[in-house]
């Protein structure tokens, strides 16, 4: 491994490198998640997007599996980034059943009627 080869930004969004995805693979990091967890790489703005598949072929490499068999990530939703404005227009029932909501905009309780 040469020196100029772990500099590689592999995670454009969380600026790690490929000598920290490989560290961790080393120290027993087996999974897309397990890296994530350790590196941050797939945080950022693009979910994983741009890096996930790089993160993988680094795993499959060291383990000597294909990319194939390597454990993909978990997705949790939201999927994709989400405006916060557009969650906070989403209106419906407490557990009560009262229809009562929260406009963000005045942080006052509203009612639903």
């Amino acid at each position: 491994m040469a020196k100029a080869e772990n500099d590689i930004i592999v995670c454009r969004c969380e600026d790690v490198t490929l000598g920290e995805i490989r560290k961790a693979i080393k120290e027993g990091a087996t999974t897309i998640d397990e890296v994530k967890r350790i590196t941050r790489a797939g945080m950022g703005p693009c979910q994983g997007r741009t890096c996930r598949l790089l993160v993988a072929g680094e795993i499959a490499r060291y383990l000597g599996k294909p990319v194939s068999e390597i454990l993909q990530s978990r997705y949790r939703p939201p999927v994709k980034p989400v405006k916060m404005g557009d969650l906070a227009s989403i209106t419906g029932e407490d557990e009560k059943g009262t229809g009562r909501n929260f406009d963000c905009k005045r942080q006052e309780e509203v009612t639903g009627q």
